[in-house]
């Protein structure tokens, strides 16, 4: 079961997905934290973010959508209230971050490299860039490769990016930031959506759209998996709808070397856990050595 992203060395391929398993205490009396594969915190930020006004969460059919807005502590209270409490723990710790210039990342990053018992950054490119009218960092593979060189020049540590599935091609940007440094790359991050409430006539978010998760993007992250594990050399981190073991393996077999389980904690807290001891027996009864031996497997020729 043991697998490594990078220089990350983890016992398991079953991360938590940042923004659903808060900085990991919250879960503390649901869940044996040291059995998850890595431990990835909510998303950081140089100062602390309230995020978007209510409502931010909105049920949907095999899903939900969320306009939080990237709420946070900030990088002190992270290193300060948070970390004391995650150093105790076995599974390696990755800072998710992001910010709104290249200049914040990178300031970022240079906190992360310092701060001891975090092992790893995952940059979070869906967010928009100031300096370019608002754009989104992730759906332009130039400056979501300024962002991911200007990281990588700030850190030792091992470097994810994670990336947005609103593109045309998610193939272009995944080539583009390990062309920059990414050490690995995690896919996908929430797809933007809407819900209005018929009645009022009015959106259900007050930030009017928001990133839908959940099972009702598997299909989609799944083919994104399958495109990218094809168009890099870096190992892939498979996001999106994972509740089951199945679903987990569903991702190995389409090229991912690891899995993060996101929407699913809010609906069952154990989900990490039972998708490890999934994986587990299907190893065994299917005489499987290694969780490795299933990646990339998939064929697609005739049958």
């Amino acid at each position: 079961m043991a697998v490594k992203i990078g220089g990350l060395a983890l016992s398991n391929p079953v991360m938590t997905a940042s923004g659903t398993f808060g900085y990991a205490r919250e879960f503390e009396a649901l869940v044996d934290l040291n059995r998850l594969g890595a431990i990835v915190v909510k998303g950081l930020a140089l100062k602390p973010v309230k995020g978007n006004p209510p409502p931010r969460i909105v049920e949907t059919a095999c899903g939900m959508l969320n306009a939080i807005g990237l709420e946070n502590v900030g990088i002190d209270a992270f290193e300060n209230e948070k970390m004391p409490f995650l150093r105790t723990l076995r599974p390696p710790v990755i800072a998710n971050i992001y910010g709104t210039t290249v200049e914040e990342y990178a300031a970022l990053a240079d906190r992360i490299d310092a701060i001891d018992g975090v092992a790893a950054v995952e940059v979070n490119v869906s967010c928009p860039n100031v300096k370019a009218g608002g754009l989104v960092f992730g759906v332009d593979p130039l400056a979501a490769a300024r962002v991911v060189a200007a990281v990588r020049r700030r850190t030792r540590k091992t470097v994810i990016v994670k990336l947005s599935p609103n593109v045309t091609d998610i193939t272009v940007i995944a080539r583009s930031v390990e062309q920059a440094g990414a050490d690995a790359v995690s896919l996908i991050n929430t797809i933007t959506g809407m819900a209005i409430d018929i009645e009022t006539r009015r959106p259900r978010l007050a930030n009017v759209t928001g990133g839908l998760s959940g099972p009702a993007v598997k299909p989609v992250a799944l083919r994104m998996v399958w495109q990218v594990a094809r168009a890099v050399q870096v190992p892939v981190i498979g996001i999106g709808g994972i509740r089951r073991a199945e679903d987990a393996i569903e991702f190995f077999i389409a090229g991912a070397a690891a899995v993060q389980i996101g929407t699913a904690n809010f609906v069952n807290p154990h989900t990490a856990l039972e998708v490890i001891a999934g994986i587990e027996g299907y190893l065994r009864e299917h005489g499987i050595p290694d969780v490795a031996d299933l990646v990339g497997t998939l064929e697609t020729g005739p049958a």
